[in-house]
């Protein structure tokens, strides 16, 4: 037990402390603090603009009935859904004309629960055809256009004259679950978004330290209100790159002094990434996105090359069903391992990939403990971490993860305050349980246990 003062944005002093005349004093009792989590791969442009947007897939939307009723918006703007799984109708991709039976007077858009994918009725293809040129990834077949759009948020957000969110609800929401700072590795960011990270900073409406990775060009942009991450590399199966240019970027960004975060969800990725670091040779910094699927064997070449990993364990307990279901019975073992790659001697750190999973670090923590579906069903348990190892995926520097933060005189005051010890907490990694987080020792949330009426009854019973 010890007291804490923190002066500016900094620790200043730990042990027996005396309050000064009219310092504002927080008191712990007996709750445990932490150093601020931090969540090292979201998307948070994102995760702000779903509070507007409606949830179409499981849980909440499990078939097809349940896709129309939640369709059924009143207006006559734009209609923007999110999370749609091809289970919903049964194992299909809906096209426009299936939509149009849901949502037909409307211009109605469908983010795929992977992000890579949006689904238009026929009034948004109008709507958004008529005065744009038709882009690559508008899916055709013959004379006729899908409604399937493949990997061109660019073209949409240009063509919908979008302007980036405000993050002010998302980040009040990451403060309640004791987060203090984000990596965004959203892989388009550029010098605009960066500003508009600094502009949200500046006004308020981000809390948390911000560090933004994308592309090669964020080197160039002035770091006011951010920090500069890896360049991001976003890899697909079905359309890798070239294998020399691709090894030209990455000796590019590690002139840079440049981390390179590279996405990897299925065998075929990693394998072609394992191979272009052991070309071009990888640097301290350099990590694996999702690591999804990686055999024992590829774990030890990614341990061989001192690449990091970005895990999500809270997949498992979102999608565990529907990967035992549809991902090859050979692939099962080597999903989102944990334990076994830390013995490998990767350096693992946490991240939500929200809005594509929950952005409750907590939720993460509980999963990887406890390693099974929604549904209770276990799930390669022998991949579990203990409650300190899970929390340890939250501690690590955004910016060098092999390192853990710590609560110490002169590091940056960045704290996450917890109602009870950590012997309670490990057994409940309930983001409930977040008393009051500070970010360089600015109070951003700060959990109210009373209603009004009950403080005024409490203190006119002390009266």
């Amino acid at each position: 037990m010890a007291d804490l003062r923190v002066e500016g944005d900094v620790i200043s002093a730990i042990g027996a402390l005396t309050p000064r005349p009219g310092e504002p004093v927080i008191e712990a009792k007996g709750g445990i603090l932490l150093p601020g989590l931090h969540d090292h791969h979201i998307h948070l442009a994102a995760l702000a603009v779903r509070a507007a947007s409606i949830d179409c897939g499981p849980p909440a939307v499990r078939d097809r009935d349940d896709l129309a009723r939640a369709l059924t918006q009143p207006g006559s703007g734009w209609l923007r859904g999110f999370g749609f799984c091809e289970s919903v109708l049964e194992g299909t991709l809906p096209d426009a004309s299936v939509l149009d039976t849901m949502v037909q007077h409307r211009p109605a858009r469908l983010q795929h629960r992977t992000g890579r994918m949006w689904l238009l009725n026929s009034a948004a293809l109008d709507e958004l055809l008529a005065e744009n040129t038709t882009p690559p990834g508008l899916e055709r077949d013959g004379d006729r256009f899908t409604g399937r759009l493949f990997d061109e948020d660019a073209w949409l957000q240009q063509a919908l004259a979008g302007t980036p969110p405000d993050f002010s609800q998302a980040s009040a929401d990451l403060a309640r679950c004791g987060v203090t700072g984000l990596t965004d590795m959203s892989p388009r960011n550029d010098a605009v978004m960066a500003h508009h990270f600094a502009q949200q900073a500046e006004c308020g409406h981000l809390a948390q330290h911000a560090v933004i990775a994308g592309r090669l060009s964020l080197v160039d942009a002035p770091q006011h209100g951010w920090r500069l991450g890896p360049a991001k590399l976003h890899l697909h199966e079905a359309a890798l790159p070239d294998f020399d240019a691709t090894c030209a970027w990455i000796a590019e960004a590690h002139a840079q002094k440049r981390g390179v975060a590279v996405h990897c969800v299925t065998e075929v990725e990693l394998v072609f990434t394992l191979a272009l670091f052991e070309v071009v040779g990888a640097q301290h910094g350099d990590r694996i996105e999702h690591a999804s699927i990686v055999s024992p064997e590829l774990a030890a070449r990614m341990a061989a090359l001192g690449l990091w990993a970005c895990v999500q364990p809270h997949f498992i307990h979102e999608r565990g069903e529907r990967y035992l279901r549809d991902v090859e019975a050979q692939y099962q073992p080597d999903l989102y391992r944990l334990r076994s790659l830390l013995e490998a001697g990767i350096v693992l750190a946490g991240g939500s990939d929200a809005p594509y999973g929950s952005p409750d670090p907590w939720a993460a923590m509980r999963a990887s403990v406890l390693r099974g579906t929604r549904e209770g069903t276990p799930f390669n348990p022998d991949e579990a971490l203990t409650p300190e190892q899970a929390l340890a995926l939250y501690l690590a520097d955004p910016l060098d993860l092999s390192r853990q933060r710590r609560i110490a005189v002169g590091e940056v005051a960045d704290l996450c305050l917890l109602d009870r010890p950590w012997r309670e907490v490990r057994e409940r990694l309930e983001s409930a349980d977040v008393r009051a987080t500070l970010v360089s020792g600015k109070l951003v949330h700060q959990r109210i246990d009373e209603s009004p009426v009950q403080r005024l009854a409490r203190r006119e019973a002390a009266a």
